[in-house]
Formats: C-alpha cells, sequence, structure tokens
C-alpha cells in the first residue's frame, strides 16, 4: 500500500482495482477482504472489485460486495463513493453481476459502452445504465442524456470500427423488433405486452420486420413511415401481404432489410422514381500467378437526368470493385455518398441442393455515421446479387437525404 500513500501525497486520486477479486474471495475471503482494508486505509479514493474472469455469479457478487462494503464501514444499499465494480462477460452474467453490485452498494461502474473487451467482453454500459436509470431509478446521465445512447453507441463502435450485436439490449437494432402477427399486433394494441419500455427513452426504435408472417397490421404500421393514412384493410397493404409472399417465395427476405422494404412500399405506392440508372456495367477479376496480389475490376455507366457518366475503379473482390466504380460515377451528382460506407456483406445460399447454379441472397449494411440500413438482392448470379443490394442502398440514402434535407452535411 506505499504506493497508494505515494501517490497520495503528491495530490494523485487513487482507484485501487481489486484484480480477482471475488475469485480470491472464494478462495481466501479473509485475506482477500483485508486488501481492501489496507488500500482503504492507504487512502484510496475508490476500491473498485473485479470479477477479473468473469465466471461469477449474481449471489456470489451480492455476498462479497455486501461483505465489503460492511468491513470498509459502508451500509449495503446506501448511496457510496467508495465501492466499485469491474465485471467481465465470460459467462453472460456481467450485466447481471453489476445490477447485483450495485444493489449491494457499489456506486461506481466500470465497463466498455458497447460490451468490447478481452475474450467475452467488458460489461456493456449501454446495457446497464438504462437498467439503473429506468428500472432503479438511479441517476447515471445528466438529464436528457439517456435518450442519446443508441445514437452515441453506434457512434463510438463507427469509430471503432466494430458492429454492435443486433441483439444487444436496449440499444440493438433488435432490441425493439417484432416480427411474429400476433407479438406486432399486441405491440400496436398495447406497447406493454411486448416492450419492456419505450424504445425513444434510449433513442432506439420501434422495428416491424417484414416477412409473409408478419400480418396486416404490422405491414401497415412499418408503411406508415412512407404513408401515414395506411391501414391493415388499405388496398396498398393487401398488395404489400401478397408482394410479399410473392417475393420470399423466391427467395427474397425482407426481414433484416429496412431500406428496400421502404424502397418496395413505394413503389407500390406510386411514389418512387429512380434518381440514377446503370445503364451498364461490368466486373473482371484477375488472378495473376507470382507474388503479383490478385485484384478486380469494374467498369459502370450511369445515367443522371439524362446525363451520362462513366466510371472505373479496383478493388479487393468484385464487390468492392462494383462499389467503387458506382460511387465513382455518382459523386459527380450526389456528393453525400462520400459519408457512406458499406459495414457489412452476407451471402446466403437459398437453395443448397442446386450447388453452385443456386440462387444466393446478399445482405448489405450500410452507414453515414448517423444511421444504418440494410438492403437485399437476390439473383443466381453473386455479383448481380450486390449489384440490386448495392443500387438499393445508395437510392435509400439519396431519398432519405432529399426528405431529410437538414441532416445532409454540405
Amino acid at each position: 500500500m506505499y504506493t497508494i500513500r505515494i501517490l497520495k501525497h503528491v495530490g494523485r486520486q487513487v482507484f485501487f482495482d481489486a484484480e480477482h477479486f471475488f475469485d480470491g474471495y472464494r478462495l481466501n475471503k479473509n485475506y482477500a477482504l483485508a486488501t481492501l482494508t489496507a488500500a482503504r486505509e492507504a487512502g484510496a479514493d475508490r476500491i473498485i472489485l473485479c470479477d477479473t474472469n468473469g465466471g461469477n455469479f449474481p449471489d456470489t457478487i451480492t455476498q462479497a460486495v455486501r461483505e465489503a462494503a460492511g468491513i470498509l464501514g459502508e451500509k449495503a444499499g446506501l448511496a457510496s463513493s467508495l465501492l466499485g465494480i469491474h465485471a467481465h462477460n465470460d459467462a453472460d452474467m456481467a450485466s447481471a453481476n453489476t445490477v447485483s453490485a450495485v444493489q449491494a452498494g457499489c456506486r461506481h461502474i466500470q465497463g466498455t459502452l458497447a460490451g468490447f473487451g478481452e475474450r467475452c467482453g467488458n460489461v456493456s454500459l449501454a446495457a446497464v445504465m438504462p437498467s439503473l436509470e429506468i428500472k432503479l431509478n438511479l441517476r447515471c446521465l445528466p438529464a436528457g442524456k439517456l435518450e442519446q445512447l443508441s445514437e452515441k453507441t453506434r457512434k463510438i463502435a463507427e469509430i471503432a470500427n466494430v458492429a454492435i450485436p443486433g441483439a444487444m439490449p436496449y440499444v440493438g437494432s433488435f432490441a425493439f423488433a417484432h416480427k411474429g402477427g400476433m407479438h406486432s399486433d399486441g405491440i400496436i394494441k398495447a406497447q406493454s405486452s411486448f416492450e419492456h419500455i419505450d424504445p425513444s427513452r434510449v433513442g432506439n426504435n420501434r422495428h416491424f420486420l417484414m416477412s409473409e408472417v408478419s400480418g396486416r397490421s404490422a405491414i401497415a404500421e412499418r408503411a406508415k413511415k412512407i404513408e401515414a393514412s395506411l391501414t391493415r384493410d388499405h388496398p396498398v397493404t393487401a398488395a404489400l401481404a401478397e408482394k410479399l409472399k410473392y417475393l420470399e417465395a423466391r427467395g427474397w427476405q425482407f426481414e433484416g432489410a429496412d431500406g428496400s422494404f421502404e424502397l418496395l412500399v413505394r413503389r407500390e405506392l406510386g411514389r418512387y422514381k429512380p434518381l440514377f440508372g446503370i445503364v451498364a456495367y461490368r466486373v473482371v477479376s484477375e488472378h495473376p500467378t507470382g507474388a503479383t496480389i490478385s485484384c478486380s475490376h469494374a467498369w459502370v455507366k450511369v445515367l443522371v437526368d439524362d446525363q451520362e457518366e462513366i466510371a472505373a475503379a479496383e478493388g479487393d473482390g468484385p464487390v468492392h470493385a462494383l462499389d467503387g466504380a458506382l460511387r465513382r460515377a455518382l459523386k459527380h451528382f450526389y456528393p453525400q455518398l462520400e459519408q457512406v460506407r458499406l459495414s457489412d456483406y452476407k451471402v446466403r445460399v437459398i437453395d443448397g441442393i442446386a450447388a453452385t447454379a443456386a440462387k444466393v441472397r446478399v445482405l448489405i449494411s450500410s452507414t453515414d455515421g448517423k444511421q444504418s440500413w440494410t438492403t437485399v438482392g437476390v439473383s443466381e448470379d453473386i455479383i448481380d446479387a450486390s449489384r440490386t443490394a448495392l443500387v438499393d442502398s445508395i437510392e435509400y440514402k439519396l431519398i432519405y437525404d432529399l426528405e431529410h434535407p437538414l441532416t445532409v452535411k454540405r
């Protein structure tokens, strides 16, 4: 504890991270607690109890925190600036352990916003803070800031170049997503039936995942983003339901392709006007022998308002090259496309019996740093399926910017 005394002597604030505390507590409780007492007596400002291996359960956490609080002269359950918790997620208990520790007396939490970290990660602050604020009425952020949580979490993930899991509580894209007809209808009639909080409280949105089992109520609710007057009995809603059945029978899937679904709604409403067209394109992949790195080349000719533009690009693969050529051809007309990048690319074989001649479904996720969207394409030709998804992705962005001009950076 000599180090703590020296640091305090020179005016430093000292946080004592008791690494492996809970494992030590199980193996030699008296020694583990004695280290906390020594740190406190040496002048530590915070003492953080660490579940370093991430394998403990909430009952162990609760018991250990309460005993530590008692040893250090704190009363469990009362606000304290002394005790902290540092939980890892190796047993998928990090959030539960953190909340249990807070209920037992901790008032300092260490973690990462989206749960990044070694092995299975640290506790996700984006998942814990809403639980503490909304469920336990314990203030974590300044007033009004919790509503920015989803946006800020996505921004941090964008900077770190990692993906936010769709099923991540509170801020994930599936956190408030509903597919089955009964679930979707229940949400429309009584929100609390399938949602534990209002998604707007954490800056997230409700999503109705579109498929042939969604039901007309869910389709109408999702389509209201484009046309507010749509109801489950509206002819357009019925037409959309039939269209979904038709397309899904042929391999399309709009459950995770919000961008393509919105374009489908616009087409059915007669509100779709192409902002550009691909007149022709060519993609060539080269695989030379020797030390030369293989690469792909793409050439594309687009038409925008009777003006033709031709561009070419090189890429690490055919889709990368096609994406680059398409952006290069369009940037003269739509400079805001410089903000957009592909964040994920997935290929699914629809019918494996056909082997290499099988249809494939391509899902492309894109982001402009402020929002994310996903589009889909289906074809026996993987490049053509990718082209369809790429075109939908770009059109979704351009239409969104036209309807939300204040969000476009000039």
